[in-house]
């Protein structure tokens, strides 16, 4: 066999058992109904939702100085978090300290929807800064010291 053909077939292989293996661990990964507290998964997609809305509002602001995306979605940030306060707790983080963050969240995020209507560009960028960082409090709680790159 020529020293090619060889490296083809191990190619081969070993995107095969790279496949096989993949497909392994997703058919292996149980199923978690919607109102579960997904105390097995490493998803938590309230947070999720809300890291969207925050990253499209923060990070315009924070590398341009541009708050406009922030005052657009004020209400939305603030929907969210009354959703993830509202959302079931995966058990890793179902204690009164999280619970207690996301409460203080709720009420921010409330009422950075009239900050948001200020013309202060300043007052406006610490209130959305704050909100950043106890978001980031919430994030921690949840990776508990893993790293994640934000």
């Amino acid at each position: 066999m020529t020293k090619n053909a060889t490296q083809i077939i191990f190619t081969a292989l070993f995107f095969a058992l790279l496949i096989a293996c993949g497909t392994k661990k997703e058919a292996a990964a149980p199923s978690t109904p919607a109102d579960s507290t997904a105390a097995d998964t490493d998803e938590w997609k309230a947070m999720d939702d809300f890291h969207m809305i925050m990253a499209e509002s923060f990070h315009p602001f924070k590398d341009s100085a541009n708050l406009a995306p922030a005052k657009a979605k004020a209400a939305e940030m603030a929907a969210s978090a009354e959703q993830w306060l509202a959302a079931p707790l995966p058990e890793k983080v179902n204690n009164e300290n999280v619970k207690a963050k996301l409460e203080a969240l709720k009420a921010k995020t409330a009422a950075f929807v009239e900050t948001s209507k200020s013309t202060d560009d300043k007052v406006v960028g610490d209130a959305l800064t704050e909100l950043h960082d106890m978001f980031h409090e919430l994030q921690e709680a949840w990776y508990a010291g893993h790293e994640h790159h934000h």
